[in-house]
């Protein structure tokens, strides 16, 4: 499992939610930052920014990330969504600036002064800000709800409730879980995770015909897949070449058609 070096304090937690997912899933994976750029289109050097929080990774890089490694892509997106507008927030933040009063006239000419009527002027000024900035957010707030329909509401519901979930740091739910019920169908062996047996498998993929493959690998060749959570990593590739040595095939660990009629018997 790689080491990671920590994200910068100043993270927003929401970004941070995020990032920690994507580490999670990049290690289940087994997948080099090289590996990761072939399967995604990103270069090694954009996924090691975005992974150390560096910057927000786009939404097309987490679908990807959703997509070889088996997650589930619509949680995943809701988290992308929710850090992209922290992320947001945190640019556009403006800086504390005293407020700057132009003159025109002899006024422009004369050096600041502090008194009664410069104080005056910038209190009028900032005042006037004030309220200007209050009608503006006003009507864009009413032009959001009644132009938005019953889908555009829906969203910022659901980027309430991530964020609210990201804001408790609830404990990530993990990988899901695969159990191996080994039964006997027309003379081939099922564990209950996938039917096929044609799908081709190799190194980084996951998902239930992983599972499969790793629990016929572990009660049926007696081989040990390195455990049975779906992730088609170095150990299962290692015990699948222990099975095509034995049975004569061409061993690359590659588990496709011929593999999986030894392994279903």
């Amino acid at each position: 499992m790689s080491r990671w070096k920590a994200l910068p304090a100043e993270l927003d937690p929401r970004v941070r939610q995020l990032l920690v997912r994507l580490r999670r899933l990049k290690d289940h994976s087994g997948l080099s930052l090289g590996q990761l750029a072939a399967k995604t289109g990103y270069s090694p050097k954009s996924w090691e920014r975005y992974l150390g929080g560096m910057s927000l990774p786009p939404r097309e890089a987490v679908e990807a990330m959703a997509r070889i490694t088996g997650d589930d892509p619509t949680r995943l997106l809701v988290l992308h969504e929710v850090a992209a507008e922290a992320w947001a927030e945190r640019r556009a933040a403006p800086e504390a600036t005293e407020p700057e009063v132009l003159l025109t006239g002899p006024e422009s000419a004369a050096p600041p002064v502090a008194g009664p009527g410069r104080s005056l002027r910038i209190a009028l000024v900032a005042g006037a800000v004030a309220m200007v900035l209050a009608v503006v957010s006003a009507v864009l707030l009413a032009i959001r709800l009644q132009g938005g329909g019953e889908e555009e509401a829906a969203a910022p519901r659901a980027s309430s409730a991530a964020s609210a979930s990201a804001s408790r740091s609830e404990p990530d739910p993990g990988p899901p879980t695969y159990t191996c019920r080994m039964e006997r169908i027309d003379g081939r062996w099922y564990t209950g995770n996938s039917r096929t047996q044609d799908a081709v498998l190799t190194v980084g993929l996951a998902g239930p015909k992983v599972a499969e493959a790793q629990c016929l690998l572990l009660r049926r060749a007696g081989v040990s897949p390195g455990g049975v959570d779906g992730i088609f990593g170095p150990m299962t590739q290692s015990a699948v070449k222990q099975v095509q040595r034995r049975a004569g095939l061409v061993v690359d660990g590659v588990t496709g058609p011929h593999t999986w009629k030894v392994l279903r018997g």
